[in-house]
């Protein structure tokens, strides 16, 4: 790549990407994990790393923080987080994916302890009250709508305006 080229791509905007898993048991329950770095509770997921997929990402973090990669059905969701809702001031593209809990899935939980320190299988009404705004609206969402989503900030976009 010549250096010219390389100078246009290095200085165009960067954005992070997360992608994360609403995993559910056979009575429609979410998985909660509650992250020992930050207060309140979160779904397992994580930052997508350089080079890998969300799908490759979704599963990678559910490995590390649940000790299995459970099964996943689907792509539910693409949250935009604009730079000033973040918590590090950076766009984030969240991208969401179903999942479910086979029985005895939830047991078989292993937490890694610098990272999360609680799970819970919580109600579908109870998930938004537990997670932080943006993330709870968007949750709600998906547990609602039976279509791919497109939001923006855990809010759904109205199309042809």
């Amino acid at each position: 790549m010549a250096d010219t080229e390389l100078e246009f791509f290095e200085s165009l905007p960067r954005t992070r990407g997360a992608a994360i898993a609403v995993l559910r048991d056979a009575r429609g329950r979410v998985l909660l994990v509650k992250p020992t770095y930050k207060p309140g509770w979160g779904l397992p997921g994580g930052v997508i790393e350089m080079g890998e997929s969300p799908l490759a990402a979704c599963r990678r973090e559910c490995a590390e923080e649940l000790g299995f990669v459970p099964k996943l059905t689907g792509l539910v969701c693409v949250d935009w987080r604009p730079s000033s809702t973040a918590p590090d001031h950076r766009p984030c593209t969240v991208f969401v994916f179903s999942g479910v809990l086979a029985p005895g899935q939830f047991e078989a939980v292993r937490l890694p302890a610098d990272e999360l320190s609680d799970a819970v299988m919580a109600e579908p009404g109870d998930v938004a009250d537990r997670l932080p705004a943006a993330a709870g609206r968007r949750v709600a969402l998906c547990l609602e709508s039976d279509r791919v989503l497109y939001l923006e900030d855990g809010y759904e976009v109205t199309w042809g305006r």
